[in-house]
């Protein structure tokens, strides 16, 4: 039986509402700039990691935390498995919807896709459990249409709020059905709840310090947590605790970096890189004692992207904006700049 009948058949209720329509199954985008910005820059995401990402992260703000909290664990589990983060802030299972099937998954084959969706939707008398356990399965649905090839490791929806309330309560009846949805196959269930409640069943303000969103020790049992059943359906070794906190991230050292000079040969020369959690810092020799700084360096996962600015005798400037990726000792990249017309070059590096 395919997911989508086993999905159906869980409830004649839900087989029906699927077919009503409703907020939380209604494909539907943000039009605030900032959202369409982030959706921009997954979709450019997606383009680069292309078949080589291993894995992606499909949520809300929490998801999208692994860039600032979570940063330090996400490079530790994640970046050599060429992870690509898929959060927004706000987000409902319809704006995720709407994500999916407007560029954040094209061109990607990952083997596992991390989805932890709904809790914006249980806000108020916004949706209910039954909408809510909707626009959830829903996303599942689109993922496993349009990623046959990728395991779904499904996440019950985090608790929120630091004493027992209702909306808590909202997320547990959703969770109890939810993982009905999981086969055990294609779509597996984790459910994180006991992880963050301590014994007297309230939200630890080390874990939550707003009583929603993650500390980076919260990502550290998040990672932890998920990290049996992802490194099986990645067939990797599983990364340890300890080895999640030690390490520097791939990126740093030192390297030699070559370019096609303007005569068309290849130039090489020393570039230092420093890492600090998602900010990138470093330098490239020009000549002799001469080097050109990094600006505006980030990194996620295998991927990173900044600026350098380099003075000409003339008095002006070129700005190149350097995009790439690393793995293992060598790194791959472009760099573009407008001087006199758009134009792109080619890079790499290898490590010292």
């Amino acid at each position: 039986m395919n997911l989508l009948a086993r999905l159906l058949l869980v409830s004649p209720m839900l087989s029906a509402a699927l077919l009503a329509g409703h907020s939380a199954i209604d494909p539907a985008p943000r039009t605030d700039k900032g959202w369409q910005d982030r959706q921009a820059l997954l979709n450019q995401r997606a383009a680069e990691a292309g078949a080589k990402a291993q894995v992606i992260f499909v949520g809300d703000s929490i998801t999208q935390g692994w860039e600032g909290e979570g940063k330090e664990i996400w490079a530790r589990y994640y970046a050599h498995r060429n992870a690509v983060n898929l959060g927004i802030g706000g987000d409902r299972t319809q704006h995720v919807l709407w994500r999916l099937a407007n560029g954040n998954i094209q061109g990607l084959k990952p083997k596992a896709a991390v989805v932890m969706i709904g809790t914006n939707n249980s806000n108020g008398e916004d949706n209910t459990p039954q909408q809510i356990l909707e626009g959830v399965t829903a996303v599942v649905r689109r993922l496993r249409a349009d990623l046959p090839e990728t395991k779904v490791l499904l996440l019950g929806i985090f608790p929120r709020g630091e004493n027992f309330n209702p909306q808590r309560g909202k997320l547990a009846m959703i969770n109890q059905a939810l993982r009905r949805v999981a086969d055990g196959k294609e779509v597996l269930w984790v459910d994180l709840a006991d992880r963050f409640l301590a014994d007297d069943g309230t939200l630890p303000r080390e874990l939550m310090p707003d009583y929603l969103h993650l500390s980076p020790k919260a990502y550290g049992i998040w990672a932890e947590a998920i990290e049996d059943q992802l490194s099986s359906i990645l067939g990797d070794s599983r990364v340890t605790a300890a080895a999640a906190v030690t390490g520097p991230h791939p990126l740093q050292g030192e390297w030699t970096w070559t370019i096609n000079g303007p005569d068309g040969n290849p130039v090489s020369a020393p570039l230092s890189i420093r890492v600090e959690g998602s900010k990138v810092t470093g330098r490239f020799q020009r000549g002799g004692d001469r080097w050109l700084d990094i600006s505006g360096g980030t990194v996620e996962g295998n991927r990173f992207r900044w600026t350098v600015k380099r003075d000409r005798p003339d008095g002006s400037s070129m700005t190149y904006e350097m995009t790439g990726t690393v793995d293992g000792d060598a790194i791959t990249g472009e760099a573009k700049t407008d001087f006199n017309g758009p134009q792109t070059s080619s890079w790499s590096a290898k490590k010292k």
